[in-house]
């Protein structure tokens, strides 16, 4: 089971990690692309190439043989994972605050987008703080909701598509709604998996710890 835990992570990255990559491409080429990216793109490449390293290599550190076995790796990897996060977060926080951003962008979810961006900030450098005390629980509970919060794209995709194919491109309002849910089910998750009992993360091979 444990083997299908970075699959499955990977696969809910797979949809926002595709079109990452085509803006990357666009940008690269010249292709027609949103004045707000080619007026500004360095943010856009930082946030970018950063969710793309957070999102697949950080699905690694959930499989429990992988991560025993590899020890040195997940030790690096882990330092290269904090510095993708906090590029993900900072630089989405500067591309809601100072990018022009579309009309279906509402201000809720630009106001929720900038609370991500500090709670994955928060639980990064609490994490790193953390393992540096030798607190392996915390480290991995901060590292866990970081990750899930980073990982909101993924679940985004699965809450607007319904709505989308039953109803058309939703009104700012019911968007804002469906984004905010995509966060919310990432975190219920996340606290699922880190409040659960030991002998229960054991026998179910579940995402286990993050030791940095």
């Amino acid at each position: 089971m444990s083997k299908l835990v970075p699959a499955g992570l990977i696969a809910l990255a797979l949809v926002p990690s595709i079109a990452g990559a085509a803006r990357l491409g666009a940008l690269a080429s010249g292709a027609p692309a949103p004045e707000r990216f080619t007026e500004m793109p360095a943010p856009v490449v930082v946030h970018i190439i950063g969710a793309l390293i957070y999102s697949l290599v950080g699905a690694f550190q959930f499989d429990d043989g992988f991560r025993r076995d590899h020890r040195t790796w997940h030790r690096r990897a882990g330092r290269v994972l904090v510095v993708a996060g906090l590029a993900v977060a900072l630089s989405g926080a500067w591309l809601t605050l100072f990018s022009d951003l579309p009309p279906s962008d509402h201000t809720v979810v630009n106001i929720a987008r900038l609370l991500v961006s500090a709670a994955m900030t928060y639980g990064l450098v609490t994490a790193v703080r953390a393992i540096r005390r030798r607190d392996i629980r915390r480290h991995r509970a901060w590292m866990i909701r970081s990750y899930a919060l980073a990982l909101g794209a993924g679940t985004q995709a699965f809450t607007l598509a319904p709505y989308t194919v039953a109803a058309g491109e939703p009104a700012p309002g019911p968007r804002a709604a469906l984004m905010i849910l995509g966060w919310a089910i990432n975190l219920a998750v996340a606290e699922w998996i880190i409040r659960r009992p030991a002998r229960n993360r054991r026998a179910t091979a579940s995402p286990a710890t993050l030791r940095g």
